[in-house]
C-alpha cells in the first residue's frame, strides 16, 4: 500500500439559509470548488481520475448523481467519472476516506473527495418526508421498529440524552454556543479563514447578485450568552435551543488527494498525509455519541493516544456533542475547533466532512502543528475518525 496524500483544500464561506448563496444551483457550487482544486494544485485537470461528493439530501437539484453533474459544470474534461454518497452528516468525510484508499491501491493516482448541500433549495429531511407525504413509505421498516421501538430516530432527541448522560447543564451549552462564535469571530478577522475559503459571487434565490463572498455568514459578532440563552428551547424540559446547535448553511467543500506516483509525475505539494482512517456503528438512538467510541479505537489502532494530537475537529452539531466527547477522551479543550465550529459556521451537511478537514489542515500549518484528528457525529449513530500528518 502507497500513501495518500491531501494536495489541495478549499471550501466556500458558510452562507446562511436564505443568504447570500442561496442563488447558487448546487451543482454549480460545486463545480466552483473543483475549479478551486485544479488551481490550487496545478493539476492537469486530465489526471483526476473520479470524483467523490458527500451530499446527505439527493433530490431535486441535488439528484441524479450530483457528484457527476459537478464534473459536468466544471473544467474537469467528460471523461472523468463522479459517485456521490450518503453516510450523513460525515459524507464528504467519507469521500474523503474512499478517495484515500482508491489512491493507497493503486487503483487511481488521483482523485477528488468533495461534498456539497443548499439547506436553502433542497431543505433537510426532503428525501425522507417528500415521498412518505405522496404514500411512497417511509425509512422505518417494521423490523427496524420492532428492534428501537416505534418512535422515529431523532437528532434532537439523541442530543438531548447525550446532555443528561454527560451531565451538561443548558448554561454550559450556551457558553460553548458563545465560545464557537468568538472563536470563529476572532479567526475570521484575524485572516485564518482566507487561504482555505474560495471566494464566490455572492447570489440570493430571489436573483440579486453583489460583492464576492469570503467570510461566513452564520458568524455572529454581536453574539452574547444572554442573547443565547434567550432562545426558545426545542422541546419544554429540554436543554437544545436553535443557538447552541449547529446552523442550517449552503456550501461546498472539497480536497484532492494523490498517490506517492502522482505526486513525483505531477510535481504536486502535499499539505499532509493520511495516517489513519476508520469508520464505526454505534446506537442509532442516542445516535451522536459516536464519535466518542470511533476515536478512541481509532487511537488504538493508530497506536496513538489523544495527547499526541495537536488539534481536534469535533463537528458542532449540537454543542452537547464535542463537551462530550472532550470530556470522554479527556481531550485539551483548547485544542478542539479552536476557530470555531459549525455552531457559528454553519453544518452544509454533506459539505461539512470535507469543510473540516480543510479547516484543520490549514489551522495545522499556521500553528505549526504535526498532527490532526477529525471525527463526526452521523445520522444512524455512525462516526468516522481521520487522522492527519501536516507536511
Amino acid at each position: 500500500m502507497t500513501t495518500a496524500y491531501i494536495v489541495a483544500a478549499a471550501r466556500t464561506a458558510g452562507g446562511r439559509r436564505g443568504g447570500k448563496l442561496s442563488g447558487w444551483h448546487p451543482v454549480d457550487l460545486a463545480a466552483r470548488v473543483i475549479d478551486e482544486l485544479l488551481d490550487r494544485s496545478g493539476c492537469d485537470p486530465a489526471q483526476v481520475e473520479d470524483v467523490i461528493m458527500g451530499c446527505v439530501s439527493q433530490i431535486g437539484e441535488q439528484a441524479f448523481n450530483v457528484a457527476r453533474n459537478a464534473v459536468l459544470a466544471s473544467r474537469l474534461p467528460e471523461s472523468v467519472p463522479g459517485t456521490s454518497i450518503d453516510r450523513q452528516c460525515g459524507s464528504s468525510q467519507q469521500a474523503i476516506h474512499f478517495a484515500a484508499q482508491a489512491v493507497m491501491s493503486g487503483v487511481h493516482d488521483v482523485v477528488i473527495a468533495a461534498g456539497v448541500e443548499s439547506m436553502t433549495r433542497v431543505p433537510m429531511f426532503s428525501p425522507g418526508e417528500l415521498p412518505r407525504k405522496n404514500g411512497m413509505g417511509y425509512y422505518m421498516s417494521p423490523e427496524i421498529r420492532r428492534r428501537y421501538g416505534e418512535r422515529d430516530f431523532s437528532q434532537f432527541d439523541g442530543a438531548e440524552q447525550i446532555a443528561v448522560k454527560y451531565g451538561f447543564s443548558k448554561d454550559e451549552l450556551d457558553r460553548y454556543s458563545l465560545q464557537s462564535h468568538q472563536r470563529a469571530l476572532r479567526a475570521s478577522e484575524a485572516g485564518a479563514f482566507e487561504r482555505e475559503i474560495v471566494a464566490v459571487e455572492a447570489r440570493t434565490a430571489d436573483g440579486a447578485t453583489g460583492e464576492m463572498h469570503r467570510r461566513d455568514e452564520g458568524i455572529r459578532a454581536n453574539a452574547t450568552l444572554e442573547g443565547i440563552a434567550g432562545v426558545k428551547l426545542l422541546r419544554e424540559d429540554g436543554r437544545i435551543t436553535a443557538a447552541n446547535a449547529s446552523q442550517i448553511c449552503d456550501g461546498a467543500s472539497g480536497v484532492m488527494i494523490a498517490n506517492e506516483a502522482a505526486v513525483k509525475r505531477l510535481g504536486l505539494k502535499p499539505l499532509a498525509r493520511i495516517h489513519h482512517m476508520s469508520v464505526m456503528g454505534h446506537d442509532p438512538v442516542i445516535m451522536l455519541e459516536a464519535p466518542v467510541p470511533a476515536t478512541q479505537r481509532a487511537l488504538a489502532k493508530a497506536g496513538m493516544r489523544i495527547g499526541d494530537i495537536d488539534l481536534y475537529e469535533v463537528n458542532e452539531a449540537f454543542a452537547p456533542v464535542p463537551l462530550a466527547w472532550a470530556q470522554a477522551l479527556d481531550a485539551d479543550p483548547e485544542r478542539m475547533n479552536v476557530h470555531g465550529g459549525a455552531i457559528a459556521l454553519g453544518h452544509p451537511l454533506g459539505a461539512s466532512g470535507a469543510r473540516l478537514m480543510t479547516t484543520l489542515l490549514h489551522a495545522l500549518q499556521a500553528r505549526g502543528g504535526r498532527y490532526g484528528l477529525q471525527t463526526m457525529c452521523e445520522g444512524g449513530g455512525m462516526a468516522n475518525v481521520t487522522i492527519v500528518e501536516r507536511l
